[in-house]
């Protein structure tokens, strides 16, 4: 893989899981957390909206945002796993 590609898609993470962290819960997850978060979203959004048909624009802000969609749903399904 390519050194910059892998920078890429450190940013995107850590745009999206930023994102993320401040639409669920009011602050991030520092650098770490947020880039984490925002790789496996960018995980569960490439996987769930093919099934759904979902296509969001391509670039960068595109990639960006369906990162932070499945960021969000990750910290959905982790804030119902915690309650139970």
């Amino acid at each position: 893989m390519d050194p910059t590609a892998v920078i890429i898609w450190l940013l995107i993470g850590a745009a999206a899981g930023w994102l993320a962290g401040q639409i669920m819960s009011g602050g991030g997850f520092g650098l770490v957390g947020d880039i984490v978060v925002g790789i496996i979203g960018a995980v569960i959004a490439g996987w769930l909206f093919p099934y759904l048909g979902l296509r969001l624009g391509g670039g960068v802000i595109g990639e960006i945002i369906a990162a932070a969609i499945g960021a969000i749903i990750l910290l959905f399904l982790l804030r119902l796993v915690k309650r139970a």
